[in-house]
């Protein structure tokens, strides 16, 4: 099972977010402050941190710096009332992977850990599974039902985005600016015709399909 640590000095929201999670599937280690965290953290296996900012002892950017330091890669999550830009700056330059301002939606709260998760799981397996189709990321190939497919780097690297986001938009910019560089002058005819090329390698795969969004660019879209 899946371990959760919440981590807030707020003992009310701390058991609110801890019961909630619970309900979601998850197991859940609680702490009152940074001090009490890295006890938790030195006992258990915790495959996600959310923490508050503003604790006693060791608050949340000195907690999130020094795992961190000690290269601890879990994905974390802090969850403050502290709304500037500056704040939130802080925050990633500490090395949190995402950021909630108080007051927050449980159901939000929830979305972020799964995304969180799964971006993990991705980056720690380095292939993506959707239905029968898995891509490896090390060896630029997919596998789905017998057969293999093989793919040039950018045709490779552009369907890996978009299988790493299923059913978000990337606009022609973004994969543009992504997938061949800021220094590399393409323009979005060239996003449109390695669509095309993947479109035309992978018509016998029934997991996925890439979506045109008119004026905008493309999306993954899974089938039921």
């Amino acid at each position: 099972m899946v371990q959760l640590l919440v981590v807030e000095d707020d003992r009310n929201l701390r058991k609110m977010m801890g019961v909630y999670l619970e309900k979601q599937g998850y197991s859940i280690h609680q702490a009152a402050d940074g001090e009490e965290a890295l006890e938790v953290l030195d006992t258990f296996h915790i495959d996600l941190m959310i923490s508050d900012i503003m604790m006693p002892r060791l608050d949340g950017y000195a907690l999130t710096k020094s795992l961190r330091d000690a290269d601890m890669g879990m994905p974390i999550l802090l969850v403050t009332a502290k709304d500037r830009l500056e704040d939130m700056e802080q925050g990633f330059l500490s090395g949190t992977d995402d950021y909630m301002v108080k007051p927050i939606q449980l159901k939000e709260l929830s979305l972020r850990v799964s995304a969180l998760l799964r971006r993990a799981k991705i980056s720690q397996e380095r292939k993506i599974t959707i239905g029968s189709f898995v891509i490896h990321y090390d060896s630029l190939t997919a596998e789905d039902d017998g057969s293999t497919y093989a793919f040039p780097k950018k045709e490779f690297y552009l369907l890996y985005k978009l299988l790493s986001y299923p059913n978000r938009i990337f606009s022609r910019q973004q994969l543009m600016e992504e997938i061949w560089g800021l220094d590399v002058e393409v323009d979005e005819r060239t996003v449109d015709t390695h669509i095309k090329k993947l479109r035309r390698k992978l018509a016998e795969v029934d997991a996925f399909d890439i979506t045109t969004i008119r004026g905008i660019g493309y999306k993954v879209e899974c089938r039921k």
